[in-house]
């Protein structure tokens, strides 16, 4: 007796869809992985002749319309001292500035000022020349 059904079902799981979704997965996050800033305010930095990388302990970042951020944390002008002197806390920090070129040098000293009297290092973010 012919009991076999016509339609049989493979049981077999395709992995090309699987590669195709992997693929546009790691696609994706290598692109928005370019767009992360360094700090956390977009500040639209000067050139230099050199621009080394350093290893950061506290970032101050300074935009075009004066918002103050330490560490990705906005903050007020006024805060600034007390926010550097509670991350530097007696050890010798490594404080690296990343101001807008449109800001106004006074409120570069001041803050350089604030760190240096904070016995912490001070850098200040750069771009290379293009």
């Amino acid at each position: 007796m012919g009991l076999q059904s016509k339609h049989k079902v493979d049981a077999a799981f395709s992995m090309s869809s699987m590669t195709d979704i992997i693929f546009l997965l790691l696609i994706f996050f290598m692109l928005t992985s370019s767009f992360i800033t360094p700090s956390g305010l977009p500040v639209n930095l000067p050139s230099s002749e050199t621009s080394d990388i350093v290893m950061q302990e506290v970032t101050v970042s300074v935009t075009k319309d004066l918002r103050f951020s330490v560490n990705d944390k906005v903050i007020s002008r006024e805060q600034i001292k007390s926010e550097l002197t509670t991350l530097l806390q007696g050890k010798k920090g490594q404080v690296v500035l990343h101001i807008d070129k449109t800001v106004p040098v006074e409120y570069l000293v001041e803050i350089g000022g604030i760190a240096a009297s904070l016995e912490a290092n001070v850098s200040i973010a750069t771009v290379p020349y293009k």
